[in-house]
């Protein structure tokens, strides 16, 4: 019987590309009297490209960005205290996360969550979804000190929750960091599809959240067919 769903978080649960472009949007006009002399579609475009879907801390973004464009009157530190502080208010959830959420939790499906990252940044974000209540564990890279795809981070969140790994299915967007990950320590890997990537090998393969309890159940009937 799966006991457990772990989720990652970025591309998963947040839908982070709409989150990003609501959010340099809102950086462009709170910020205008500095970056004025940029044309808004080239600042936030630019930002999107050197952001590289998260991969890229923002220090090295904005300093990129302050040089490309001769920005003065504001520092790059300036403009990524600005992202920390302000970004989770920007936070866009995928279709279906609180009914998906409130469904497991009411068939008695443990939750916890592994999501690489700066700590209370992406803390930060989880309670602006309004999903933090519905986790334990929550692992942040940064507070763990591992993060994925390394086994550690993996195992650390089934020791928590108290479950093997044939009893637990991992949801996520990444085919390395996720899916294949999850599978080499024994747990069913389930790819939240996107359009980066194409054939992906999963144990399942999903285009939204609410999918994920009609997967336990396939799961679940097979292993009592099985037992």
């Amino acid at each position: 019987m799966i006991k457990a769903v772990v989720f990652d978080l970025d591309g998963t649960l947040l839908n982070r590309d709409a989150s990003v472009k609501i959010f340099i949007e809102r950086q462009y006009q709170r910020l205008n009297k500095w970056l004025n002399h940029i044309s808004k579609d080239k600042y936030i475009t630019r930002f999107i490209e050197l952001d590289n879907r998260g991969y890229v801390w923002k220090d090295k973004v904005y300093q990129q960005l302050v040089d490309e464009f001769d920005i003065t009157g504001l520092t790059w530190n300036e403009l990524l205290q600005d992202y920390i502080i302000k970004f989770k208010d920007s936070c866009v959830p995928f279709s279906n996360l609180i009914s998906t959420l409130e469904e497991l939790n009411n068939n008695n499906i443990m939750l916890g969550m592994i999501t690489n990252g700066k700590g209370q940044f992406q803390m930060d974000n989880i309670k602006a979804l309004g999903i933090e209540k519905y986790f334990n564990p929550i692992l942040i890279s940064e507070w763990e000190g591992t993060k994925k795809p390394e086994p550690q981070i993996f195992q650390k969140v089934l020791d928590k929750l108290n479950v093997l790994p044939s009893e637990s299915i991992f949801v996520g967007d990444h085919p390395e960091n996720d899916v294949k990950a999850a599978q080499n320590v024994g747990m069913k890997g389930v790819w939240k599809r996107d359009y980066q990537w194409d054939n992906v090998k999963a144990d399942f393969i999903m285009d939204g959240l609410e999918e994920v309890p009609l997967i336990l159940d396939e799961l679940n009937h097979d292993n009592m067919k099985s037992c």
